[in-house]
């Protein structure tokens, strides 16, 4: 037996895990790492299964190929040369734009997915890039870049040191957290509770973390922006501003927030107006104070706006950059994502709706109309990073069979699901435990500044191919260099380009020297590796991957410090506290208070043991309360006339379900959780838990308008009873 450590790669919330494995390698077992001065010895039970997760038999190990409609195992050179030839032949064929690319979720948690996005995409050289970005948090990143012109500089709250925490729309209990990485995230709220602080959660449900709070108030689904609103005209109009940063915009702001007095947001949120006002209240007078919010606010037609009014409201009561408000955290390794150029978007649109690129990427809520609609420019090749947008993605089943219209498939991942089935190659990534791992996006938003390394624990098996290699090969197939070039070749590129540029820059640590001796250097195995090293090395703390490795349970870096001056980069100076963009949306929030609501809406829902499709296939993850299951209150089901199954019905089509009354759900808001719809999987385990996949009934012509983010929460549905052959056979 031996013992290992590593962070956690499963969720956000970088928790260090001390595992023991048995001499053939097998995990025996998984705990939270005591010594870790971050997570503290913490584990959810997605960690505890990581094992399980990693072992699962239904991972592929090699790749596949897919002729005729008939899988069959390839070695690795086989399987380079068919995605070389398929891509050349859409390229001859159709040119560049013919090609497309979706990053799936775990390609932020993984160090190659980090190092060879940018390559790989710009390699490609189109303007179809789409990613889980524009499924869950972009609405956050577009706010912060046109109120700090960084988007990606996304506040945090300062958990451990705020009197007074608001959380709208998240569930960090059973999430652990959502772009705010903060291990044992119930602990910290029991925490800041003990200190006699004050907890209040906003949310159509009543969440586990609604069940720590000191209040939860029900809010109706997609309406945040409307209660935000009454808030932001209460600190205007009761003069409880403290602002405290240099802003641009106040006037206008006030003039935006006039017409959204508590009473008018009241009757469209469903929170009374005397509650509106109180909250203003309590979080203006708190000694300190930070309004988080997540993926229930993002995930809606006014997401952006809702997620700007969040850091208004922060900015407005004084506790913007400050300690015990929101902060940002210092990484430890340089952030070669920071431009330092104010934020643009829109720098295209998309060929068939016209809808615009925000960070780079396009809405997947309109991957399949560039698929199916001909025409120049017409998608006819795809590649997948780890994900799963069949399942993910709005309209789902339009997805599945747009995909079967395609010339040329290839995805990197390592199961055979709703999405891989459709490609011509499958590109397996190692195991978990076989990676090095290193959180380069997620160490951006933890509540306390932090660092960890973990070297891989298992080494690769004759044959494999890392993960880095995979998408170094793929990088220089797309650029022409052909399915037998060397990976290695990319690697040595792109550390040239990041010392190269370092030498160059006034006060970096490597100004002035010669970039074969940075390179000479430098110490790791991989070229993620070497890329972390150089990072470190040019990072505010002058660490490297030898410190890293000296700590095996992570280094603390102290609480957060305020760092908006160097992170600001508007035109003005100053942060933007109306944005033509957002001021332009607050007109159709402000056309919607005379829209009735409608009586039935659909929300997602978080669950402890899931967290992606990908997670299904592990028995002791499924099962319990991670069913899939349409959870309404009693006093609907009563209404409507319901039994134990009824049919749910939106504009995008229709499912039916199992019911799970609850009175932790308002009247009028029905629920499902996302992932599931696994009928007739290969992965046994999930096969055995199918489900019903929820985005069946999202509407993909509706979008956040700025962000182009999916619309999940707030969907119009009705519900009806069951006839008697429409009885699910699905297991849930």
């Amino acid at each position: 037996m031996r013992t290992a450590h590593r962070t956690c790669p499963i969720c956000d919330a970088v928790c260090g895990l001390r595992l023991t494995l048995d001499g053939a390698g097998r995990v025996a077992s998984v705990k939270g790492d005591p010594d870790d001065p971050f997570s503290k010895g913490f584990i959810c039970p997605k960690g505890a299964s990581l094992g399980r997760i990693d072992e699962d038999p239904d991972r592929l190990s090699v790749p596949m190929i897919r002729k005729g409609g008939e899988w069959r195992e390839a070695t690795w050179e086989e399987a380079f040369q068919a995605v070389d030839q398929g891509l050349k032949d859409v390229i001859d064929t159709h040119g560049r734009q013919a090609l497309a690319v979706y990053f799936g979720n775990p390609t932020f948690h993984t160090m190659a997915g980090f190092m060879y996005r940018v390559p790989l995409t710009q390699s490609l050289g189109t303007r179809n890039v789409f990613s889980a970005s524009t499924i869950d948090q972009i609405p956050k990143q577009v706010a912060g870049g046109l109120m700090l012109g960084d988007p990606m500089a996304i506040a945090v709250p300062d958990l451990d040191r705020t009197d007074y925490l608001l959380i709208l729309g998240a569930n960090p209990v059973e999430s652990n957290g959502s772009l705010c990485a903060a291990p044992d995230f119930p602990g910290r709220l029991k925490a800041l509770r003990g200190r006699g602080g004050k907890l209040v959660v906003v949310d159509p449900r009543r969440t586990r973390t609604a069940a720590f709070a000191d209040e939860h108030l029900f809010v109706r689904p997609g309406t945040d922006a409307y209660l935000l609103l009454g808030i932001v005209h209460t600190l205007l109009a009761e003069d409880l501003t403290k602002i405290d940063v240099e802003v641009n915009g106040l006037e206008e702001l006030r003039r935006l927030a006039e017409e959204f007095a508590p009473q008018a947001a009241a009757r469209v949120c469903g929170v009374p107006a005397e509650e509106i006002v109180r909250l203003a209240r309590e979080l203006a007078a708190a000694p300190t104070a930070a309004v988080y919010s997540r993926i229930g606010t993002c995930t809606a037609e006014f997401g952006t706006v809702a997620q700007w009014l969040v850091d208004v409201v922060n900015i407005l009561t004084g506790n913007f950059d400050r300690p015990g408000g929101v902060m940002f955290t210092r990484t430890a390794a340089v952030e070669l994502f920071r431009t330092g150029q104010p934020y643009t978007a829109g720098n295209w649109h998309s060929r068939v709706r016209g809808l615009p690129e925000a960070l780079g990427e396009l809405p997947v809520a309109t991957l399949a109309d560039e698929i199916e609609t001909p025409g120049e420019g017409q998608v006819r090749a795809l590649i997948t990073v780890a994900g799963n947008p069949v399942l993910s993605a709005p309209n789902g089943p339009r997805l599945d069979r747009a995909f079967r219209d395609l010339d040329f498939m290839v995805c990197v991942d390592p199961y055979l699901n709703e999405t891989t089935s459709h490609a011509d190659v499958i590109l397996p990534p190692p195991r978990m435990l076989q990676m090095p791992h290193y959180d380069f996006l997620l160490l951006t938003v933890t509540v306390r500044n932090y660092a960890r390394f973990s070297p891989p624990i298992l080494p690769l098996e004759p044959g494999q191919r890392s993960e880095a290699e995979i998408l170094a090969r793929l990088t220089l197939m797309v650029s022409g260099q052909g399915a037998d070039a060397d990976p290695a070749m990319l690697d040595e590129m792109i550390l040239d380009q990041v010392l190269r540029g370092a030498t160059e820059i006034p006060g970096s640590p490597f100004e002035g020297k010669e970039v074969a001796e940075l390179r000479a250097g430098l110490d790791g195995d991989s070229g993620p590796e070497l890329m972390l090293d150089a990072m470190l090395r040019l990072g505010p703390y002058g660490l490297s991957l030898a410190d890293l490795r000296a700590n095996p349970h992570g280094v603390d870096l102290g609480a957060l410090e305020p760092r908006l001056e160097e992170l600001l980069c508007t035109t003005s100076g100053r942060v933007e506290l109306a944005p033509r963009p957002l001021a332009e949306d607050v007109g159709r929030l402000r056309e919607r208070l005379a829209v009735p609501p409608a009586e039935l809406v659909l929300i997602g829902r978080r669950q402890l043991r899931s967290n992606n499709s990908w997670l299904h296939n592990v028995g002791s993850l499924v099962g319990g309360s991670n069913r899939c299951t349409l959870q309404i209150n009693p006093d609907d089901v009563t209404r409507l006339g319901l039994g134990g199954q009824a049919v749910i019905r939106s504009a995008a089509g229709e499912l039916t379900v199992p019911l799970e009354p609850t009175d932790t759900i308002m009247p009028g808001v029905v629920s499902l959780p996302h992932g599931w719809g696994h009928a007739g999987s290969v992965q046994r385990v999930a096969a055995e838990h199918a489900g019903v996949n929820a985005n069946t009934l999202t509407d993909e012509s509706v979008v956040d308008a700025l962000s182009g983010n999916a619309v999940f929460n707030g969907v119009p549905v009705t519900l009806s009873p069951c006839e008697a052959g429409e009885l699910s056979s699905a297991p849930a």
